[in-house]
């Protein structure tokens, strides 16, 4: 069977709790972050990607305007999916969908900054901790 992959803007109610469900499995359960941190007040102002490995829901990301710019959150990818360019083809997904003359901006994992590195984005700042885990904020 080829291996397909496919990512798409969220648009039922059924994508975002498939969403909400990789994103509590990857987030609160596997990195054990706080679930009032992980589920926001955005969660209805953003536009949710959802990706499709083989037609089955494996990861996801947001974006969102701020006055700061355009702000990339919440990638996750089901672990057992992992290394497989799911992870990559949301991130071109997104860059394919927002205004590239807007200021771009992520916060990452120190163990993805490498990862983002190779789309264009350039660590800038401190280390932090957000959620408890550490980041670098990464500007395209």
């Amino acid at each position: 069977m080829t291996e397909s992959i496919k990512v798409q803007i969220a648009n039922s109610k059924n994508q975002l709790d498939e969403i909400f469900d990789i994103r509590r499995i990857v987030f609160v359960v596997e990195q054990q972050v706080d679930e009032r941190e992980e589920y926001d007040e955005f969660e209805t102002s953003c536009t949710h990607l959802i990706a499709l490995y083989n037609d089955k829901p494996v990861g996801t990301c947001r974006f969102r305007n701020t006055d700061k710019g355009i702000k990339l959150e919440r990638f996750a990818v089901l672990k057992e999916f992992r290394n497989k360019a799911i992870g990559a083809a949301l991130v071109r997904k997104v860059l394919e969908l927002i205004d590239l003359n807007q200021h771009i901006y992520l916060h990452a994992q120190i163990q993805v900054v490498d990862f983002y590195a190779q789309f264009g984005f350039k660590k800038v700042g401190e280390q932090f901790v957000e959620a408890n885990i550490k980041h670098y904020k990464m500007v395209l």
